[in-house]
């Protein structure tokens, strides 16, 4: 009989993960999620269920939200994507992940053999989350969308609410190559009666959103208009929020894009009360104030070590990266040190041209398919002025940035989730 690990390297090699592959792995449509669907008797209807789409933020939006469920004394299911180093990470239940146990018992009974089609990576382990929520007997769930909305293996569920965080240029070879083509798809999680909350949009993306709902017949909010909370910057990093839902809440991740999000997940929290979940204020503040502990959530601004400081973060767009370099344009060092890897299905040339140019550079490359070659983003980094070495490992990048950095540099680890996801693997400081 396979063992756990044979078992987990025949999922990536049978099923191809879009984390591995990209696009070959993208199967649109939602025949093969409705007849998994049917195979395994609906294991989704039996809790209930918060769906989480968007660009940007889903991961920090699901986490925290999952963390402030738990606060309240829900037994909260978790299911998000990709992993960072173990892909027990997609799916847990009160932070804790799925045990090998539960994996290999799935996979075993479950072979591809089971059905009369192909299911993909995320097909599979989207019934493998849904089912271990059921066995669990979860009260809620936290399910996050893989790709789009519309056609999402996700898509299969009546949540009690649908929250879409903003919509920036991704996946375009997929989901189109405009924000509205791109929102359309986000809005298809939109469902009739179920209220919709949306974090980030405008002009042509706003009215996206707004015809949707209409055509369905959804309540939605706009948190960006509710006027729910003012920020600031806290000392001890991390945000302090003054909020009309909860009063005063301290939020642990640090990023710039975590004011958006803090927006959208109190708004969510609004409409969550009304449909009778028991969420107290100080469940509020737990859930802010302790994410990475109640969740396991990673690579979100984290700080790595202090002299120098080493921060990761795992924004890999347009959206996310503008976020990113504000703050590493707001945050004082002597010298910025940045380790920069990419994957192929990103508009490149738009991340690197938003990249501060008096950074010294560290190109590398993920252990991923997808990963762009070191030499091609350095070549890619050249034309907009960027500067630096090429290394063949993330490990070897951070190393040589370590070699190089005194104690009062920054070092910045990003450009792409398996760039962060390499490191967090080797990190052993």
């Amino acid at each position: 009989m396979k063992n756990y690990d044979e078992l987990i390297e025949e999922l990536f090699n049978r099923f191809p993960a879009f984390q591995q592959v990209g696009a070959g792995a993208y199967k649109p449509g939602l025949e093969n999620a409705e007849a998994l669907d049917a195979y395994f008797g609906h294991p989704h209807r039996r809790f209930r269920t918060i769906h989480v789409g968007g660009t940007n933020g889903k991961g920090s939006t699901s986490h925290t939200l999952a963390a402030i469920l738990q606060k309240s004394g829900y037994k909260v299911g978790l299911y998000t994507s990709p992993h960072l180093a173990d892909f027990r990470e997609r799916i847990r239940v009160n932070g804790e992940m799925i045990p090998r146990e539960a994996v290999e018992s799935f996979l075993k009974a479950h072979s591809d053999e089971a059905f009369n089609f192909r299911p993909s990576f995320f097909e599979l382990t989207t019934f493998m989350a849904f089912t271990y929520f059921a066995e669990q007997q979860v009260d809620v769930a936290v399910i996050e969308v893989g790709l789009g909305g519309r056609l999402d293996t996700t898509n299969v569920i009546t949540p009690d609410i649908s929250i879409i965080t903003n919509i920036s240029l991704d996946h375009v070879a997929m989901l189109g190559h405009d924000c509205p083509s791109i929102a359309r798809e986000k809005a298809g999680i939109i469902k009739e009666g179920i209220p919709a909350v949306i974090g980030e949009a405008e002009g042509d993306v706003k009215e996206v959103f707004k015809q949707q709902a209409q055509q369905v017949g959804a309540p939605i909010f706009f948190a960006q208009d509710n006027n729910i909370i003012t920020t600031a910057q806290a000392t001890n990093g991390g945000w302090q929020y003054e909020s009309r839902v909860a009063g005063s809440i301290w939020g642990e991740l640090g990023g710039l894009c975590q004011e958006k999000n803090a927006a959208t997940i109190l708004t969510a929290v609004e409409q969550l009360r009304l449909l009778n979940y028991n969420i107290s204020d100080e469940a509020v503040k737990e859930g802010f104030a302790q994410v990475t502990t109640l969740t396991g959530l990673r690579g979100r601004w984290q700080r790595l070590s202090e002299h120098p400081l080493v921060v990761c973060d795992t924004g890999h767009n347009v959206g996310g990266i503008q976020y990113i370099v504000e703050q590493l344009e707001n945050t004082p060092c002597n010298t910025l040190r940045i380790v920069l890897g990419m994957v192929n299905d990103k508009d490149i040339s738009g991340v690197i041209s938003l990249l501060p140019r008096k950074a010294q550079y560290y190109f590398t490359q993920a252990s991923v398919a997808r990963a762009l070659s070191a030499d091609e983003v350095a070549s890619i980094a050249a034309n907009h002025g960027l500067k630096g070495e090429s290394y063949a490992s993330v490990t070897e990048a951070y190393n040589a940035a370590k070699r190089d950095a005194s104690e009062g540099d920054l070092i910045f680890i990003g450009g792409s989730t398996f760039v962060v996801a390499d490191l967090l693997k080797d990190w052993k400081e």
